[in-house]
């Protein structure tokens, strides 16, 4: 389901089932989260203005969880805040706010009205205050009660949304299909075209790609970031082993059991906890290795903090008996290999400046103590030293560049009649919603400009891509179906059609009115 809502986003029959889902939740809203603040801009600030007037962060979250909870249901599982970006429900939670907004504001100026009547009626037609197929006062007033609303204000909230549905109904009544329309939709889905194509991928033009060193080097500016070398240090480091202090550390039986207490859930056998007379032993060896660690530790903090004014590592190892190991030059995504396994002194490592002394890091291995005794930054090397990279890199994105651009030739002269170019052909095909076209492969785009060619224009107007090749196509043939049956489906046709026809109408009108209102988004809120 997830796959071919992706696959169809931008389909008149998704956009039309989401919007009957999402209609549905909004009858509901209020019995859920109850009714939104009514002070300017809400208590929590604001998501968006509107020509002044403010949508609260408190609306858009309801709105939020609202669309999170329809698509919850359409999929059948939670969304992860990953699935959660590519889909943009935030954004699309805040779009409808601002559509709602607006169409409530241009339904006052049309002239609608709500009755109420009609909101009587329509919370009466809500199932959840239905016993029996028909409307219960008592069970209304009990749910309204229990989620904190009153009557007047559910009442208000349904007055809104039946405002809205009437200026957006208003809207979709007047789209008509007219008969012109009508017969193109019918010769779309009976002729049968041919088109000629001459395709370009950038493997067909990499020998005619020649790039001069000024290219190169103008290449490699505006690409950068491919090219620079990652930051790079060398590490000066001691490092203490709790085990050099085994034979000064001892642990009294008080001591063992206290360590024993505190992580008791360490020694549990098949029966639970084991008693302390059992894991005597294992407990006291564990205490002193704690011990151990914790005294090496301490000894590592003092000597760094003695010498940490002067940076002076060599002096702060000799205290404490230790030697001083330096790695070679190495990089966070390649780091030495002595240190490979040291994640959060690496991680430290590169947010120390040079010469300034660090630690106490405690790993597995012991205690450490360091400094940067060199840090290249990261930076872009001469043309001359990576120019194989640049002109393989360069060539890559020019050759796609010649591809369209021949391809862009192609159609000036397939309008001139095609003279020297290579042309294949299809055959003869249909329409297919698919898009699967004969000897090209599956392309929506081609299949739609296919059908729209005809002799008063049989060029494209543009190229198309597929994958990495350009096609520049234009119409050979088309067989024109018997429209003796048109009369027979155009009413058929229209009615098919007409969904398609309101839903582009409402597009149009909500595009418009976002067009001439002051629409303020709180980015940061829809950025996350």
């Amino acid at each position: 389901m997830l796959g071919i809502m992706r696959k169809y986003k931008q389909s008149i029959v998704i956009k039309i089932v989401f919007g009957i889902i999402v209609l549905s939740f909004v009858g509901t809203i209020f019995l859920v989260w109850g009714r939104g603040d009514s002070t300017p801009g809400g208590k929590l600030g604001y998501a968006a203005k509107v020509d002044g007037t403010r949508i609260s962060l408190e609306d858009f979250q309801k709105s939020y969880y609202r669309i999170k909870t329809v698509y919850e249901q359409i999929y059948g599982r939670s969304l992860t805040p990953e699935l959660e970006k590519q889909m943009g429900v935030k954004k699309m939670a805040l779009d409808n706010l601002v559509d709602s907004l607006l169409v409530r504001k241009e339904a006052g100026r049309m002239g609608i009205k709500v009755s109420k009547e009609e909101v009587a009626s329509a919370i009466a037609a809500m199932p959840e205050f239905q016993k029996n197929g028909a409307f219960d006062f008592q069970q209304y007033q009990q749910l309204l009660k229990a989620s904190r609303i009153t009557p007047n204000d559910f009442e208000a909230s349904q007055k809104e949304e039946l405002l809205i549905k009437k200026a957006r109904q208003k809207i979709r009544d007047k789209a008509e299909v007219s008969d012109d329309e009508a017969l193109q939709a019918f010769k779309k889905q009976h002729d049968k075209v041919d088109l000629q194509f001459v395709a370009f991928a950038p493997a067909d033009v990499r020998k005619e790609v020649k790039l001069s060193d000024q290219e190169l080097t103008a290449y490699l500016q505006s690409h950068q970031q491919e090219f620079k070398t990652p930051e790079q240090i060398i590490v000066s480091y001691a490092l203490l082993e709790p085990s050099r202090l085994a034979s000064k550390v001892t642990v009294t039986d008080e001591e063992a059991q206290a360590y024993y207490q505190k992580y008791i859930d360490r020694y549990q056998g098949k029966g639970g906890i084991l008693p302390y007379t059992e894991v005597k032993e294992r407990v006291k060896t564990d205490a002193l290795k704690a011990k151990e660690a914790k005294q090496a530790y301490e000894m590592v903090a003092d000597a760094a903090n003695k010498h940490l004014k002067g940076a002076d590592l060599a002096a702060a190892a000799a205290s404490l008996g230790i030697k001083v190991a330096e790695t070679p030059l190495f990089t966070a995504a390649a780091p030495a290999a002595v240190l490979a396994s040291e994640t959060e002194l690496l991680k430290r490592a590169f947010t120390l400046k040079e010469g300034e002394l660090g630690g106490p890091v405690e790993t597995a291995k012991g205690i450490y103590i360091f400094k940067i005794k060199e840090r290249k930054p990261a930076a872009v090397p001469p043309l001359a030293q990576i120019r194989d990279r640049v002109e393989t890199r360069a060539a890559v994105d020019k050759a796609k560049e010649l591809a369209k651009k021949k391809a862009e030739e192609a159609l000036a002269a397939l309008a001139k009649g095609g003279a020297g170019l290579k042309l294949e052909e299809t055959g003869s095909f249909g329409y297919v919603a698919t898009g699967e076209v004969p000897k090209i492969g599956k392309s929506p785009e081609i299949m739609e400009a296919a059908f729209s060619l005809g002799s008063n224009q049989p060029v494209a107007k543009s190229p198309f891509q597929m994958g990495d090749r350009w096609y520049a196509v234009k119409l050979k043939n088309r067989q024109a179906a018997d429209t003796a049956e048109f009369k027979n489906s155009k009413e058929q046709l229209k009615q098919t059609l007409l969904p398609k026809k309101q839903q582009e109408a409402l597009d149009s009108w909500l595009k418009e009115l976002k067009t001439k209102a002051k629409i303020e988004i709180n980015q940061p809120l829809i950025a996350d």
